[in-house]
This record gives structure tokens, C-alpha cells and sequence, in this order.
């Protein structure tokens, strides 16, 4: 299957198809949204948004004549019709998303309607609540000889994982462990945390990232429930479970004088 889209994002000016664009919004503050959404939102005819996750400033990007319709007390088979009724009508419509559409955002059901219904559409990615809230934490969560691989899960609520991938199987690879939609289940994922995690790791607890009112609290595993009981975090909190965030001084080989590549000879350095 080949993907194609017909506008020039890149150029500085285009005009929008009547199709779905969905947008991933970023983790919250307007200025981490790409370039393209920015320009997407400034020319869409439609913007069907989730109002209890996206905050109000992203909206400043649309037009004042664009139609703007939150979803949060919406269900799919209100939501679906609304999107295809516009496209038929000639309209272009931004389906705004929060954070990244790759994650923990129920396109997938939306995709298989829209290609069923014959309706085109475009994903647009968006930064993630983990990458965010690791730049406020100036930290980089793949270390040389510490930790080189990232996880990003959530523990078994209302939706269930796959028992292949329940959070103690996980926490056995003590990789950076980015833990979305648990706070409600903070006692639990605890719990399975601590059966492989030392009490010492360190986590941030990420409340509302990119939004104005964001917090961020840097506490041993061990103190990981106290924190959220205490602060009463029960939704819009992401956990970075990580040896990362209390690395000691390390080196990559990535610009070390002694490291070649395509780019750089031994050689050429030495001399």
C-alpha cells in the first residue's frame, strides 16, 4: 500500500484538502505542536477536538469562522458522522488529539470507519508526553552502559494489556519505563514496579505536561504512591521510571575521538 498526500506542508503555503487530518495537539503548551499542525489548525474548516484533553490556547491556531466541536461527552458513532458529513460536504476537517496519535488515542477505530465509509484522511504526529517531560527533566533516557532501551506502557484498568505484556514482566528489562493512564492503579503498578525495579530508582511524576499549571515531582519508587495519594493525581500524570534520571557522568562513543564512521576516520581525528 502506497501513502501519499496532496498538499506541500514544507513550502510555507497550501491549501487543504476536504479530508480528516488527525493531529496529534502535543503534550499541551502551543508552541510544541510541529509546524505542520500549526498550519494544519490555521486553515482547517473544522476542528473536532478533545476538549477534556487538548487545553483552549491550542485553539488559538484556528480560524475565528472555523467550526469547532468538542468530543469529551461525545461517543465514536456521534463523532464519526460529524467528520464524514463535513468531508462530503467539501470541508476540511482536523481531528485534534492530544499528544502523539500513535499512542493511547483510539484512531485505530476511527481509521477502519473513515477508509470503510470511503472518506480520506491524514495522521499527523505530534510530540509525546514522555519526550516533553524528559526535556523538563534535561534528561536523556537511553544512558551508554546504563540503560539503552525506552518501554512505554500503562497497567491493566478499564482496558486490559496482554498478559505478554503485564508491568512486572515489563519492570524484569529495568529499561526507562514511561507509564501512561496508571494513576488511578498507582498501588498496583507499584506493586509489580518493585519486583524488579531497586526502591531507589528514581521517578518523575509528570502531572499535566506542556499544560500551564504542570507539575513534576522527582521521588525514589519507593515513594512513587505517597506522591500521587498525597497531591491526589488520579488522571493527566505520566510516570518515567528510569536509572536515567540519576545517571552518574558517562561518555557515548557517538563523538568520542577514538570512535569512526562514515563521517569521521580514526584517521582524520588523530591528525
Amino acid at each position: 500500500m502506497t501513502l501519499s498526500t496532496s498538499e506541500t506542508p514544507a513550502s510555507g503555503s497550501f491549501a487543504l484538502c476536504p479530508k480528516v487530518y488527525i493531529l496529534g495537539a502535543g503534550p499541551g503548551a502551543p508552541d510544541l505542536m510541529t509546524v505542520r499542525g500549526q498550519r494544519l489548525l490555521q486553515q482547517a474548516d473544522v476542528v473536532v477536538y478533545a476538549n477534556s484533553l487538548v487545553p483552549p490556547q491550542i485553539l488559538e491556531w484556528t480560524r475565528d469562522d472555523a467550526e469547532k466541536i468538542g468530543t469529551a461527552s461525545m461517543t465514536l458513532e456521534t463523532i464519526l458522522p460529524v467528520m464524514i458529513d463535513r468531508v462530503r460536504a467539501g470541508k476540511s476537517v482536523v481531528r485534534l488529539h492530544s499528544g502523539d496519535p500513535s499512542l493511547y488515542s483510539a484512531i485505530h477505530e476511527q481509521i477502519q470507519a473513515l477508509a470503510e465509509a470511503q472518506i480520506s484522511f491524514e495522521v499527523v504526529p505530534g510530540i509525546s508526553a514522555f519526550q516533553a517531560a524528559a526535556a523538563q527533566l534535561n534528561a536523556e533516557l537511553t544512558i551508554p552502559n546504563l540503560v539503552q532501551s525506552i518501554i512505554l506502557t500503562r497497567i491493566s484498568g478499564r482496558t486490559d494489556v496482554p498478559k505478554t505484556e503485564e508491568l512486572a514482566s515489563l519492570a524484569a528489562h529495568r529499561a526507562s519505563l514511561c507509564l501512561y493512564l496508571s494513576a488511578r492503579h498507582v498501588v498496583a503498578s507499584q506493586t509489580q514496579l518493585l519486583q524488579h525495579y531497586p526502591p531507589d530508582t528514581p521517578v518523575a511524576v509528570c502531572f499535566r505536561i506542556g499544560w500551564p499549571d504542570e507539575r513534576i515531582w522527582l521521588v525514589p519508587l519507593a515513594e512513587m504512591v505517597e506522591v500521587t495519594q498525597r497531591e491526589n493525581l488520579v488522571r493527566t500524570t505520566l510516570y518515567l521510571i528510569s536509572p536515567a534520571l540519576a545517571a552518574a557522568k558517562a561518555r557515548s562513543r557517538l563523538y568520542n575521538p577514538e570512535h569512526s564512521h562514515l563521517f569521521r576516520s580514526r584517521e582524520r581525528v588523530k591528525g
